[in-house]
């Protein structure tokens, strides 16, 4: 129930700020590690991590010394001069990823734009694609951000409407389904845009041999491969990238292996939720065709990010992230899985990033994250029916099941009033 204070604070965002979000009927205040506070000092467990934003937990320690000492001696100069950050932060990104060279920018949105952008040039340039006829394939239910150019994309209603004219070049196909990709592919196509794992649809996770297939085709077709990680990337899955759930028997973190992208995109937990830091990583026949003046950024790459970024990539190992994921992702999915709740109908994911798709007959989405709200659980509905849940990758064993325990709480409770 809100008082006066929170009202307060939500009636001036409303006032003076536009309505592009419906936030859920609290105001936060502080947070540390995988807890947050509002305004009067109630405690929630944070199950969305600013959608992985937050991978390493709010104000982790290390970053959090980083962020002052680089802020303190050189935060921004543009990339009109050299610095003494970017480089060290690329080569770190090079040898974590095995991609050979990165293009470093600010939001998720902007290193997808980079990434077509990348593409298209690739495609005129080295597989002499004739002018202004690149197209790329993405799949049905994808979110890649929300710029004019992604949008165009996007098969979300409310994403686009009245904000055309939209732009071409983009053919749409099932997701899951990569016959319908190489279906789709002609003399034209420059590339294949997909998410290992959407998102925003709801944790959708693809058959396996998904993007081995996938890899196959472009490979055959030459056709560039490129997967968003904005979200699943950096050990949010169990995996430091969620492609790496096809390999078997290699080490992506250090060697290419054979389902390795053509490109890939990553942002969120690369700013340690501090700061929007991405990229774009490729190969350099893709990336040195952005030549001088052809893509640019004034915060993208700046010392701070680049600061904030490199040891963000280092503390997904040296505080064991990638393998916790694992690990505290199998203990949460089968302690949903043994609730045995009529009320959950299926749950998806790998890794700290869960799908938990409820029967909307008992309850939707929306009043489910309320009563997670009074029960002290910060999470959000997607699609109506499907609750994501994703919490900071340092949480423990401990505090994983006080969350699972409050989750029961409320899902006893609908089963109650439904009896």
């Amino acid at each position: 129930m809100l008082d006066d204070i929170q009202k307060k604070y939500i009636k001036k965002e409303s006032n003076y700020g536009a309505e592009n979000y419906k936030p859920l009927p609290v105001v936060l205040s502080k947070a540390k590690g995988v807890w947050a506070w509002d305004v009067n000092n109630n405690k929630y467990l944070d199950m969305m991590s600013g959608y992985s934003a937050v991978s390493h937990g709010h104000a982790h320690p290390e970053l959090l010394k980083v962020f002052h000492e680089q802020s303190a001696k050189l935060s921004l100069t543009s990339r009109a001069f050299h610095t003494d950050q970017l480089g060290p932060y690329l080569e770190t990104l090079s040898k974590i990823s095995g991609f050979e060279m990165a293009l470093p920018m600010n939001s998720g949105a902007e290193a997808v734009e980079t990434a077509i952008k990348s593409a298209r040039r690739w495609a005129y340039r080295v597989k002499k694609i004739k002018p202004n006829t690149a197209e790329i394939i993405v799949a049905a239910g994808n979110f890649h951000g929300r710029t004019t150019t992604i949008i165009s994309f996007s098969d979300e209603g409310n994403a686009k409407d009245d904000f055309g004219p939209l732009t071409p070049g983009f053919i749409t196909v099932k997701y899951g389904c990569a016959d319908s990709i190489e279906n789709a592919i002609n003399e034209n196509t420059a590339a294949v845009l997909i998410e290992p794992i959407q998102g925003e649809a709801g944790i959708i996770v693809p058959p396996e041999n998904y993007l081995p297939k996938v890899r196959e085709i472009c490979t055959k077709h030459n056709v560039l491969m490129i997967l968003d990680e904005i979200q699943s990337g950096l050990g949010r899955t169990g995996k430091l990238f969620a492609f790496q759930h096809a390999c078997t028997g290699c080490d992506c973190a250090v060697n290419e292996c054979k389902w390795q992208p053509d490109g890939l995109i990553l942002g969120k937990a690369l700013g340690g939720g501090f700061i929007p830091v991405s990229c774009f990583l490729s190969t350099k026949e893709v990336l040195r065709n952005m030549s001088p003046g052809s893509h640019g950024s004034t915060f993208g790459g700046n010392p701070l990010a680049s600061a904030i970024g490199k040891r963000s990539l280092e503390l997904l190992y040296e505080d064991n992230l990638i393998e916790n994921s694992r690990i505290m992702g199998d203990y949460f999915k089968q302690s949903l899985l043994n609730l045995n709740s009529k009320i959950i109908k299926e749950v998806r994911g790998k890794g700290l990033w869960l799908g938990v798709e409820i029967d909307p007959k008992y309850i939707s989405g929306k009043d489910l994250s309320l009563m997670c709200l009074d029960h002290g659980i910060l999470c959000k509905e997607t699609h109506e029916t499907t609750i994501r849940y994703a919490p900071p990758l340092i949480i423990t064993e401990e505090e994983l099941s006080w969350g699972i325990d409050k989750i029961s709480t409320v899902l006893k409770k609908v089963e109650k009033v439904a009896a």
